[in-house]
């Protein structure tokens, strides 16, 4: 495979959920599988609902995720590109003026139900005389413009759903412009995708119908030109089987961060989930692309339950090394000779990154600890071997307490856990005590500020 060329076109009208950005990853993943280029591109013509606001958020959460855009548009700022578009169309008598209202387009579709037909345009507009044009525009009508379809069947090769075809006889012609002059999302769409030189597009099965009208515009602008291949993967569904909204911010990929999910968990899921490969953790977008397949996806609806993402973000911090998160620790202030043994003692033991905070404090502050047996804990205290200690002074004063005093296992263990952690589990002793360090743990021991 040559080189692809791949787009995300969101309209920036609100943010972006976990279906949207399921879309994003394919493309993204896919560029990087075949060394190829991943655009970022607004569909913000619909000036009315989009913002930069919401632009600049989904840029937020992209990043977030790992994607970074080889490039990113606006297509608000190509609008020259779409007029001629729509010159050559019209030129070609292929793009026509209508002057229906929505109340007369409406009170047509009804009637055509009524009587058992498909609620297709008539083409009423393409019988207007320039009388009847000129008396619409009298009445302060202005036209919205239809692209005229070419009867038919459009067949193209679906990479995840197979051979696939649309009867263009079953489809209404569809409305590129409106009344006020701007475009709707499919003109530009096939304009920027020729122009661009995309290779391939990757969305949801919602747009399988649009691809037959858009390869028929292909064809109307770009005669010579190869249309791009098509994916059209499953779409993701709540774990209650609801759709997802931007309008509803429906596992939007802020709340998600905001609940303190690992991002790389939110990307696995998002991405494996729906497909024949096991849902597993991944440190990186590079590492997932590994074994990203777009034929591995199926064509069955996806279930995307955030109670996954627990579980799956324990499992992704478990296997970050401290580079990984050197900088991520820094911002909570966990630095010093004690931040890079601490994440790798701890990392196994975090339902959230900032959990780190609560071990920070166990071996670099003061905590309140529990003592279950004074006595016992100050047999043991007495027996804490000098320092320097290391990860094997842990085993040496235990077994020497275990000695001294009988005991063996929780009976041993659990009373110098609470002691020393003021937690009933979490990462082995033996590398946290060397963090802790012999003041702390006498005091916390004995309840005696004082190395004995």
């Amino acid at each position: 495979m040559t080189s692809p060329i791949v787009r995300f076109a969101p309209s920036p009208t609100g943010r972006i959920h976990i279906g949207n950005a399921r879309v994003a990853l394919f493309n993204y993943l896919f560029a990087a599988t075949h060394h190829g280029r991943f655009i970022l591109r607004f569909d913000d013509t619909d000036f009315a609902r989009s913002s930069e606001e919401f632009a600049a958020a989904i840029e937020v959460d992209l990043a977030w995720l790992g994607i970074t855009p080889d490039a990113t548009f606006r297509q608000s700022q190509r609008v020259a590109l779409y007029e001629a578009a729509a010159a050559k169309l019209r030129s070609a008598e292929r793009l026509y003026p209508c002057y229906e209202t929505p109340e007369e387009l409406e009170k047509r579709r009804k009637m055509q139900q009524a009587r058992g037909l498909p609620p297709v345009y008539d083409r009423a507009a393409l019988r207007l005389t320039e009388a009847d044009r000129s008396r619409f525009e009298a009445e302060g009508r202005r036209p919205h413009w239809r692209f005229r379809l070419d009867p038919g069947v459009v067949e193209w090769n679906d990479l995840i759903r197979g051979p696939a075809h649309i009867d263009c006889a079953a489809l209404s012609d569809p409305v590129l412009i409106r009344e006020d002059g701007s475009f709707l999302y499919t003109l530009p769409s096939v304009a920027d995708d020729i122009d661009m030189s995309v290779t391939h597009v990757i969305r949801g099965e919602d747009h399988v119908t649009n691809t037959a009208v858009q390869l028929q515009l292909y064809a109307a602008l770009a005669p010579q030109a190869a249309p791009p291949l098509f994916a059209h993967h499953n779409l993701l569904i709540g774990a209650g089987g609801e759709g997802l909204s931007k309008r509803t911010g429906s596992l939007s990929i802020a709340s998600l961060r905001e609940e303190g999910y690992e991002a790389m968990a939110v990307a696995a899921l998002a991405t494996l989930t729906g497909s024949s490969d096991n849902v597993h953790a991944v440190r990186s977008l590079a590492e997932l692309a590994q074994s990203f397949d777009i034929a591995h996806v199926s064509r069955n609806p996806a279930r995307f339950d955030p109670d996954d993402l627990e579980t799956l973000t324990h499992r992704t911090l478990a296997l970050f090394d401290f580079e990984d998160v050197r900088d991520r620790l820094a911002a909570l202030d966990v630095v010093g000779h004690k931040a890079e043994p601490l994440w790798r003692a701890a990392r196994g033991n975090l339902a959230r990154f900032d959990d780190i905070l609560e071990w920070w404090r166990v071996v670099e502050a003061e905590i309140e600890p529990t003592r279950e047996d004074p006595a016992f804990l100050k047999e043991a205290a007495e027996l804490l071997p000098a320092e320097p200690w290391d990860e094997a002074s842990w085993a040496a004063w235990t077994a020497d307490v275990k000695t001294a005093t009988g005991r063996k296992g929780k009976a041993l263990f659990h009373p110098l856990r609470l002691a020393l952690t003021a937690k009933e589990s979490g990462p082995e002793l033996a590398a946290l005590l060397p963090l802790i360090g012999r003041f702390r743990a006498l005091s916390r021991l004995t309840g005696e500020s004082r190395i004995a």
